[in-house]
């Protein structure tokens, strides 16, 4: 191996860091520098992709940044640190005036001692910024079982699930000593975790008087890093037959930090390097060294909604998309397009990821803005997989199942730190899935301890813990979507819903929609659904819709885009809103056996789906359709039953929709009822509006009402 030049490999940095433009001309890392040298940001990173393109590019130089990045970032540091240019704008009046102090004096004559290198300034106490290196994205990421010895030192991209992360310290990174007698500063660079402190100090004048001048360590003149250490966990799919994953290490320094969190899935760049153990572990570890990614560059697999920042094409096609006067039909049915059916669950799982705003009112008090939906049905009607495919399509999501789940699992453990030995809370799955989604599965095999757990969050959103001496409540803002069956596997029609339901109305009242999904034996539909399910298998991909499924990436945008939207009631809808509440009321207080148990929590959930319907529509103000549509989805989660009672109180379907319009115009006092609102009420109970012409027909001939000719509005006739 030929002698390494790394300064000639500094000179070539400057020549790329000078040289690189990007596709538009422009000289893409001075410009950064630029804004380096006027206090805008405190982080360069420099793509080896860039270096890969570049038009000079040297093999061999490329070559040795990847295999020996540790060393190659001081060269790119002290290479920025002779281009850097000086700031074109006025700079804040907060930047380390001890350092440009320090800089003057440095010059001077009492500190240019030149032959100690204690006293000499490190370039490392000067910087205000930090060099990154960037792997190329070509090609697939490493699991973790991938990174072997190999890869000491080199730049490796790794791809996982974030599964810890510590709070963010201070780390030293020099430590300045001043001398007691002769005054001096004396400097240390501190390159790993545990360092050795100076207490004599070094420079001739204390060794000439043989003083052994004592040394201080000056914090405040110090030099500390900003340091975060995360675990990173292999993904299920990385992991192979019979083998449980395997986790690494993550240390995160400067801007890197607060970067991560539990549960993101992330791709890191970063130097595989191995660190003995240190302390008392290091006696147990005897001569076994443990290894760590020193992080370079962190990427989400899934932005928050937050964080998206749509470019103008993206922007252009949700602008389209907007305009569009069925999307809301087409984003439903571009959720899980190959499961068969279910258009209305699907509708209902699309307000679930869009959600309504929350609100805060000025006492403080707030109201939850997310949806909870339980899906129940008999086995086989694809609950699970509509949840597997709503926790890929929401950019944060917790996928758990009701007996692989404990009380703590869900809310929050309190674990011993293994590197602090402290007790610290670790958050569980509904605090993972803070600001997103949590699937629960099997919702009615869990205990009932631990499904009281869930009753805090799903109303109040937080949850509250008073363990080993820690008092505290963590937030936990989000929408449970559960699946369950129901009482004895399949829904028992000769029982009452309440008995096949077996939920305590404490948690069923704060779902705002309970979905009874019944397996039916129906010839068309079994037929349609059995082509559908031999294609999908045939195919591996949906029958054609009429129009192309949205992509999750799209529909994650068009959310975050709609998800800005803060949507309100208009004044001249509250009484339509108030009596179509109490009207669903007096239904139930009729009924023998109701459906369902509405309390105010179902006022509040017609007003979040309206919200999240508007949302939909990009509208500022929530409109009766929203609030029809709100009504008719909360009823036809219930559609399954319908059929049955209908059977079983044996009215006909013409018979049934005339005492629906009946009822309607008696409650109303008019005697004219419009189509549209005949065939809004109808829908609702689940008739279709070949049944309502059938139906108007009939009456009409017997003439108890009159039809008008074009609009088929109705015009009772007084008897």
């Amino acid at each position: 191996m030929k002698n390494l030049d790394f300064d000639a490999d500094k000179v070539l940095a400057k020549e790329f860091l000078s040289n690189f433009t990007d596709v538009n001309g422009e000289p893409k890392y001075m410009n950064i520098l630029q804004e380096v040298a006027n206090y805008k940001i405190r982080a360069v990173q420099i793509d080896l992709e860039d270096l890969d393109n570049y038009k000079d590019k040297d093999e061999e130089f490329f070559r040795r940044i990847t295999e020996n990045t540790r060393r190659y970032i001081g060269i790119f540091a002290s290479a920025v640190d002779e281009l850097l240019p000086a700031p074109t704008e006025d700079i804040p009046d907060d930047i380390p005036i001890l350092m440009t102090q320090r800089a003057d004096d440095g010059n001077g004559t009492e500190n240019a001692d030149a032959t100690n290198p204690l006293k000499k300034m490190p370039p490392e106490i000067k910087r205000y910024y930090e060099v990154y290196f960037k792997a190329i994205s070509k090609g697939r990421a490493f699991t973790i079982r991938e990174v072997k010895a190999s890869y000491i030192g080199k730049l490796v991209r790794i791809s996982g699930i974030v599964t810890r992360c510590s709070d963010v310290k201070p780390l030293m990174q020099v430590a300045v000593y001043t001398c007691e007698e002769c005054g001096f500063e004396i400097y240390q660079e501190v390159t790993a975790r545990v360092f050795m402190p100076l207490f004599e100090c070094p420079t001739d004048r204390c060794k000439v008087n043989k003083t052994k001048g004592n040394l201080i360590l000056q914090l405040r003149a110090s030099k500390f890093l900003k340091f975060q250490e995360a675990k990173i966990q292999e993904l299920a799919e990385h992991v192979p037959k019979g083998h449980i994953p395997r986790s690494m290490t993550v240390h995160l320094r400067g801007e890197l930090t607060r970067k991560v969190a539990p549960g993101d899935v992330v791709e890191l760049s970063g130097i595989f390097l191995p660190v003995p153990y240190t302390g008392f572990r290091a006696l147990r570890a005897g001569l076994v060294a443990d290894t760590y990614l020193e992080a370079m560059s962190v990427t989400h697999f899934k932005k928050k909604y937050e964080d998206y920042e749509l470019g103008e094409e993206e922007e252009e096609q949700i602008a389209r998309l907007a305009e569009d006067g069925d999307i809301y039909n087409k984003l439903a049915r571009s959720l899980a397009p190959e499961i068969y059916g279910h258009e209305d669950i699907k509708k209902a799982l699309l307000l679930l990821l869009v959600g309504a705003p929350h609100r805060k009112l000025k006492d403080g008090m707030k109201i939850r803005g997310d949806l909870h939906i339980c899906l129940m049905g008999d086995p086989g009607v694809a609950k699970s997989q509509l949840l597997k495919h709503i926790i890929n399509v929401a950019p944060r999501g917790v996928y758990t199942t009701g007996k692989g789940s404990s009380g703590v699992g869900l809310t929050a453990a309190v674990q011993k730190d293994p590197v602090t030995n402290e007790m610290v809370l670790e958050g569980g799955a509904l605090v993972l899935a803070d600001m997103g989604i949590c699937a629960i599965d099997e919702f009615d095999k869990m205990d009932e301890s631990d499904r009281t757990a869930i009753h805090e969050v799903m109303e109040q959103q937080t949850v509250s813990i008073a363990k080993a001496g820690i008092t505290t409540s963590l937030n936990a803002r989000t929408a449970i979507l559960a699946a369950a069956n129901p009482a004895w596997g399949r829904y028992d029609l000769r029982r009452t819903p309440a008995e096949n339901i077996n939920l305590p109305p404490a948690l069923l009242s704060r779902f705002d929609l309970l979905w009874l999904i019944l397996d039916r034996a129906d010839m068309d539909s079994d037929l349609e659904m059995a082509r559908h399910v031999v294609y999908v298998h045939q195919k591996r991909e949906s029958p054609a819709l009429g129009f192309t499924p949205l992509e999750p990436s799209v529909l994650r945008a068009y959310i975050s885009a709609a998800r800005r939207l803060s949507p309100y009631v208009p004044r001249e809808l509250e009484e339509y809103i108030a009596t179509a509440y109490s009207s669903i009321r007096q239904e139930e207080a009729r009924s023998n056996t109701p459906h369902s148990y509405t309390t105010v929590r179902t006022l509040l959930s017609i007003l979040r789906i309206s919200a999240a319907l508007a949302r939909l529509r990009f509208s500022e103000t929530v409109a009766q359709s929203d609030v029809d549509e709100a009504l008719r989805l909360m009823q036809m989660s219930k559609f399954s039953l319908y059929a049955d009672d209908r059977q079983k109180s044996g009215l006909d379907a013409i018979s049934d929709i005339y005492s629906v319009l009946r009822d309607e115009a008696a409650r109303t006092n008019k005697m004219d009822l419009s189509y549209a609102h005949a065939l809004n009420w109808i829908s609702r109970k689940g008739y279709s509006e070949a049944q309502l012409k059938e139906c108007l027909e009939e009456y009409a001939a017997l003439n108890v009402w009159q039809i008008h000719p074009h609009t088929f509005d109705i015009r009772f006739i007084d008897a």
